[in-house]
């Protein structure tokens, strides 16, 4: 049976440097900016998972930043408030035992796509292998249950890896934290290629562009 780790265990100082690890990168990234998003890691084998505290940068954060709980929102340690969208975090590990990572970030590309309500298309062939589909979860308050059972829904797709949040942000998920990264990079990837894709065909079969020495060769200079 799944137990809770006190603060001290051993595993769950491993989890507390990868949480902040990951968080660092996707701030370093450009995935998020100020005080926004909030990942979170399942510690193996128990009912218990870390997620960065509220009101903390991800780039700024260390280990005390985070915050353990069990899967019915209960803090397992005095100090530190939990993000105010726990509740989703916990819904998607309540419902979905094989989910070890939870990463939520502000990545520009996809959010664009949020904002449109559209999902970018799956344009190169490493984005349909690791993501395979784009989920959209409809605009509710952050931190709201409403928002909660909206996540829970669209994630109750097990076959569902990363969500567009409308005027939000991106949810991936995975076995671990760090899969569940991987996956988040790929949907702002393909994200910014279609977009980027979307231009060059805009271009036209003149390629929009005139180099110095294609018009030299064109007028006959040398």
């Amino acid at each position: 049976m799944a137990t809770n780790p006190g603060p001290a265990n051993g595993l769950v100082r491993l989890m507390r440097e990868e949480l902040v690890e990951i968080s660092h990168r996707a701030y370093q990234r450009g995935l998020v900016v100020g005080v926004s998003g909030n990942n979170s890691v399942r510690i193996p084998g128990t009912d218990a998972v870390l997620i960065k505290a509220t009101g903390v940068n991800q780039g700024d954060m260390d280990t005390a930043d985070t915050v353990l709980l069990d899967l019915d929102g209960n803090v397992l340690e005095a100090g530190r408030e939990p993000s105010k969208e726990i509740r989703w975090h916990l819904a998607i590990y309540r419902q979905n035992p094989g989910v070890g990572g939870v990463v939520h970030v502000h990545p520009p590309y996809a959010t664009a796509w949020a904002v449109a309500n559209r999902t970018p298309p799956l344009v190169h062939t490493a984005a349909r292998g690791v993501l395979r589909k784009i989920g959209l979860v409809e605009l509710a308050p952050s931190g709201s249950q409403e928002l909660a059972d909206l996540v829970a829904g669209a994630f109750s797709d097990r076959d569902l890896r990363v969500a567009l949040m409308r005027e939000h942000g991106i949810i991936a998920i995975g076995p671990d934290l760090r899969t569940a990264y991987y996956r988040a990079e790929y949907l702002e990837d393909t994200a910014k290629v279609a977009l980027l894709a979307a231009q060059v065909q805009a271009l036209g079969p003149d390629r929009g562009v005139s180099l110095a020495g294609e018009r030299a060769a064109a007028e006959g200079g040398g």
